[in-house]
């Protein structure tokens, strides 16, 4: 007899994952996740709190863009949960009423912290690219960086990486910069 092969998760799989934990369905494997940890957790509302405002509302800025914390997108059979997503009102005019988005968002950042960086840059990058997604950010609050990447080709380009408390005006919210050091504490 050889080795069984694991049937792929299914959406009623992440339904039974107790709710304190963060679950996602990534290439047919359901993987969970504690709640972000206080510095991970102030580094995405930081940053989520500088583009609400001029990009999701206007204030101050050229507004146009859905900016969700941990939106549940599925993107074919991946339902995954990104630290924080944006969309662009021309591409999403208005939310869905579903607790999820079928739409691969513009924009998605996430919050890189020990035991989910390698999940985010080997699991989740080739996702985001294969769906499209635009822009990609990595932020890591404990190095205190932030890494810009562009979808090209279907490949991501490296764009910049800032540290400590440069300014950030990178794609696609370079419009209104902000000193990276207001993501940490």
């Amino acid at each position: 007899m050889g080795n069984a092969v694991p049937k792929p998760a299914t959406y009623e799989d992440l339904l039974q994952v107790p709710e304190h934990l963060i679950a996602e369905i990534l290439n047919g494997e359901l993987r969970t996740q504690p709640r972000p940890a206080p510095r991970h957790a102030l580094a995405a509302s930081a940053l989520g709190g500088k583009l609400s405002d001029p990009f999701g509302t206007g204030r101050s800025g050229p507004g146009g863009w859905w900016i969700l914390d941990e939106p549940e997108i599925h993107l074919g059979d991946h339902v995954i949960v990104p630290d924080i997503a944006g969309w662009r009102r021309e591409r999403l005019p208005t939310l869905p009423d579903t607790a999820w988005i079928d739409r691969a968002p513009d924009w998605v950042c996430e919050i890189l912290s020990p035991g989910t960086a390698k999940t985010d840059r080997v699991v989740k990058m080739p996702i985001y690219a294969i769906h499209q997604v635009q822009w990609l950010w990595l932020v890591d609050p404990v190095l205190r960086t932030l890494e810009s990447f562009t979808l090209r080709d279907n490949r991501w380009t490296l764009e910049a990486t800032l540290q400590d408390s440069d300014s950030v005006a990178l794609a696609p919210f370079e419009a209104v910069p902000f000193p990276l050091a207001d993501l940490w504490a």
